[in-house]
């Protein structure tokens, strides 16, 4: 343990942070302020921001970054600050953990010895990694160990890290779809789960629906890779969603979430358009995905666009997200053109297999699997 900065034991609902990037610190802050008692861990090598937090004794949310009014400032002390896993899993029954799809794995093998039957791991974006981390926790040969996986769509902040034990939260949805795996602990895990977060959690069918959900699917691999080369000449000069998207890219975008909801379709799901998804989460009536990002404020505020194919929006969602419905698709004999495409071209970027090294249905232990026994395996 590094710290431990607040004596208030009149906080009773307790949550383990694992990561201490933009996510990790904006959970640890939110938390805090919506009333709970937070571990924050950082891994060895990823703790710059653990020590910092521990000299400035607590996280700082901006009220202003350049020209932006920001949301939620003020300062948080955090409870238990750490660089020891085992601390941080026996600190609370919840466990979450907002870090990026190609962590997952490697964090988890480090919090696998030290679980306990009755935990719940929360996994902000899920991108289908309870399915691959259950298969992990088999194989290393941890079966009895009864936890639930939860999958949120994603994280529920648009947040960055601006200095030393300090963040900007430049909004955050009105709500975050999340299922359980196995599904039938959804309804237990909303309310379990309801008292740490700070905006309202809802049901979705499984964590394959979380996947397909995901709202990154239909922008972030398609709309890099069509302005990839802009992006990579002119970094720093563009915003995402203002700039990126043209009534040309959004053409294509509405065919890749065709496509998205196609698989979902095939597989029994009622899944929400793109378009009607981001107008639930934040709150807008857009008439198209073109209008929403030209008029989003959350999205509008600051340069964020990438400057090079190893982005994230490409290494994180093409594997993570792009994959798996491609996956899904093949066993659905659906067809995919767009998917296959973006995988195609990132896959060529960054001068790797996305097809193979991706999230596969192998990876998350469904290969050989019919679609209803799929459903059937997550239900």
């Amino acid at each position: 343990m590094i710290a431990n900065q607040s004596n208030n034991n009149d906080r009773k609902v307790k949550v383990s942070v694992f990561g201490a990037g933009n996510a990790g610190l904006t959970a640890a802050y939110h938390f805090t302020r919506h009333g709970a008692q937070v571990a924050l861990y950082g891994s060895k090598g990823f703790d710059e921001q653990i020590h910092a937090i521990s000299v400035e004794g607590g996280i700082k949310s901006l009220s202003e970054y350049g020209s932006a009014k920001l949301d939620f400032s003020g300062f948080e002390h955090i409870d238990v600050l750490t660089t020891d896993v085992k601390e941080a899993v026996e600190y609370s029954d919840v466990l979450v953990l907002p870090v990026p799809s190609f962590a997952q794995a490697p964090l988890f093998r480090e919090l696998l010895p030290f679980l306990s039957s009755g935990q719940t791991v929360v996994l902000m974006p899920g991108n289908y990694g309870s399915l691959e981390l259950t298969k992990i926790k088999n194989s290393e040969g941890y079966t009895s160990l009864d936890i639930t996986f939860v999958e949120a769509i994603s994280i529920p902040w648009a947040t960055r890290i601006t200095g030393n034990a300090e963040i900007a939260i430049f909004g955050m949805k009105t709500c975050l779809p999340i299922a359980a795996l196995p599904a039938s602990r959804t309804a237990e895990c909303i309310k379990k789960l309801q008292a740490i977060f700070p905006l309202k959690l809802t049901a979705l069918d499984n964590v394959i629906a979380a996947g397909l959900e995901n709202i990154n699917f239909g922008g972030h691999p398609l709309m890099t890779t069509l302005n990839i080369g802009l992006l990579e000449n002119f970094p720093g000069k563009f915003n995402y969603y203002t700039d990126c998207c043209s009534p040309a890219t959004a053409k294509a975008s509405n065919k890749l979430d065709q496509e998205r909801l196609a698989v979902g379709k095939a597989l029994g799901l009622n899944l929400k358009s793109e378009l009607d998804a981001m107008n639930e989460l934040y709150n807008m009536s857009a008439k198209s995905v073109y209008e929403l990002n030209k008029t989003s404020e959350t999205h509008g505020s600051v340069n964020s666009a990438p400057d090079s194919s190893t982005n994230r929006y490409i290494t994180e969602d093409a594997p993570y997200l792009l994959v798996p419905c491609a996956e899904l698709a093949k066993l659905l004999n659906v067809e995919v053109p767009i998917v296959n495409s973006v995988l195609h071209l990132t896959s060529a970027f960054n001068e790797v297999d996305y097809f193979t090294n991706g999230r596969t249905l192998e990876k998350m232990g469904l290969s050989n699997l019919s679609s209803a026994e799929i459903i059937a395996h997550i239900s």
